[in-house]
């Protein structure tokens, strides 16, 4: 191990190569595969997944394409920011694009409750002092990040007198829907909130002033993930790196100097819905499982995956920083219930919804949401939300999330085969396809998902969900530098969106890191990717980044 943290020719094969095991095939474990299969020569590189297909959380399904104008669509991860350069650079190398999307947002439901970053509403009026103040607290936060940062927004709200409203109504709302922090919002760091508005490699958009989110941002929408990752594993495969799908990870034996890692994998059955209680299948007990040995561990699963993976083996620190990130179980129904979503959402625009223009920019914003004149850039008129949300009356702090993958995915509104891409013909609003998220099942006598036509559902989906709790910026992010040993100990090194934010972006930058860590060369290819990939190895990895080598 050099100074700086870096692997330097570390040779335990027969071949002189680093035997590197990877679990879990997502976006961590196929950007840390790609990174090392640069480097033949240095590592042979196995990535063991238990789903039948690659690719985590990013996964897509078909449909009826007849009925819904569209064939497919992705249903985990489904677009992202501009700024999400490693993300837009994987989908170029192997052809696949991303599509630039205005976003419109639509939050609760009613004029009291009602806003969006369309036109002016009534409630942004309400709290126009409140958004202005809110700017300057960023500022505070920002400053003050040492301190302030690790405050939960909650307790933030009540110590500069924000109005209660304007917290249950706009601010978390707004953060559950963006980084996924569903019901646990309100116990989110301050630290991210002022991120998610100022950090150039993780904000979404600019905090505006007058509206708090801006007039239709810019954001992607992703190709392809079933395909994407499908080429993209095909690559690595021709590179020599190993993919073994099917294959569940029993147990971790040992983890040492003299022994290596050793583990036991046994056949899974992701189909298998009796399954270990998770929906997800279940491991084929008549195969016997098969105990195999490597040099050097990446965990690309969750935190508390790997906690109970590690077992025995698990140090008092991993168990200690594992066992700080906390996990919720959500349920996303995909379907076609229009009459559902009109009746939870604000899907058309109305006047009662709308706010008296206050300048000649907001009389343009309501002639846009009325489809009386185009928007910024030509983007064609009319208010058609893709992201909205569902506050409980009974609990404000506590939200549904919801999308119209209709008006989101560009596959419903171009045939992106055919360059330049032409549009379609609209969908009929009853055969959109909706996406209803309902969080933390612990919550559950609170959801309204019964009212959902049983007829109308395409997929159910169970997910294991982050909570970006501020206890997670005190215990877990601060001391992943002090269980990411790789070369060392444990030879254990852990990626995963999780290790910071729950972005796709950041699950392929501490994949990147981890392999830069065991000594494999980063490719520089964009200024503002190298930045990112820099505070990620100092946040959590505790190293300097050395630089790269500079891309052809």
């Amino acid at each position: 191990m050099s100074s700086d943290g870096l692997i330097q020719d570390g040779k335990n094969g027969k071949d002189g190569r680093k035997n590197v095991v990877i679990i879990g095939g997502g976006a961590a474990g196929m950007s840390c595969a790609a990174t090392l299969a640069q480097h033949p020569d240095k590592f042979k590189v196995t990535i063991l997944e238990r789903m039948s297909v690659i690719g985590g959380q990013a996964t897509s399904i078909s449909l009826d394409e007849n009925k819904h104008g569209a064939s497919w669509m992705n249903d985990g991860v489904q677009g992202g920011s501009p700024a999400f350069k490693h993300t837009i650079n994987f989908f170029e190398k192997y052809g696949h694009k991303q599509q630039d999307v205005k976003l419109q947002v639509s939050f609760g439901q009613g004029k009291d409750s009602f806003w969006t970053n369309v036109f002016p509403s009534q409630l942004v009026d309400q709290f126009s002092g409140d958004i202005k103040k809110f700017g300057k607290v960023l500022k505070i936060i920002k400053y003050t990040m040492p301190v302030l940062g690790l405050v939960p927004i909650r307790t933030m709200l009540r110590m500069f007198f924000f109005n209660k409203d304007f917290g249950d109504k706009m601010v978390f709302p707004l953060i559950a829907l963006f980084l996924g922090t569903g019901n646990q919002t309100a116990n989110v760091s301050c630290a991210i909130l002022e991120r998610l508005f100022d950090d150039p490699n993780m904000k979404l958009w600019d905090y505006d002033s007058e509206t708090l989110l801006p007039n239709l941002p810019l954001m992607v929408t992703f190709p392809r993930l079933e395909s994407f990752y499908a080429d993209w594993a095909a690559d690595l495969k021709s590179k020599g790196v190993t993919i073994r799908t099917n294959t569940d990870v029993v147990s971790i034996l040992n983890r040492n100097p003299k022994t290596g890692i050793v583990l036991q994998t046994a056949p899974f059955d992701p189909e298998d819905k009796k399954g270990d209680g998770d929906g997800l299948g279940m491991q084929n007990k008549n195969v016997p499982a098969t105990t195999e040995t490597y040099d050097e561990l990446i965990m690309c699963v969750l935190a508390d995956d790997a906690k109970k993976l590690l077992g025995k083996t698990a140090t008092w620190k991993e168990r200690f920083v594992l066992g700080g990130a906390k996990f919720f179980d959500d349920i996303t129904i995909t379907h076609s219930d229009a009459d559902y979503f009109q009746k939870n959402y604000e899907t058309r625009f109305s006047p009662d919804l709308c706010a008296k223009p206050k300048s000649k920019q907001q009389e343009e914003q309501i002639a846009f949401a009325k489809n009386e004149s185009t928007g910024p850039d030509e983007e064609a008129g009319g208010y058609r939300p893709m992201y909205y949300t569902h506050s409980y009356k009974e609990d404000m702090h506590k939200i549904e999330m919801a999308f119209d993958c209709t008006n989101y995915q560009y596959q419903f509104r171009q045939n992106p085969s055919e360059p330049p891409a032409p549009h379609k013909s609209p969908v009929p609003y009853a055969n959109h396809v909706f996406q209803s998220i309902f969080l933390d099942k612990s919550n559950s006598h609170l959801w309204t998902i019964n009212q959902i036509d049983e007829s109308k559902i395409i997929e159910r989906k169970w997910w294991h969900q982050l909570g970006h709790r501020w206890q997670h910026y005190v215990r877990v992010v601060p001391n992943m530098m002090f269980i990411n040993r790789p070369g060392r100990q444990t030879h254990t090194t852990f990626a995963g969106s999780w290790t910071l934010v729950n972005m796709h972006e950041m699950a392929c930058v501490s994949g990147i890191a981890a392999a830069y860590r065991l000594g494999a060369e980063y490719e520089v290819f964009d200024g503002f990717a190298e930045d990112l990939l820099r505070k990620y190895l100092l946040i959590c990895h505790g190293v300097r980044y050395k630089g790269g080598k500079k891309g052809v």
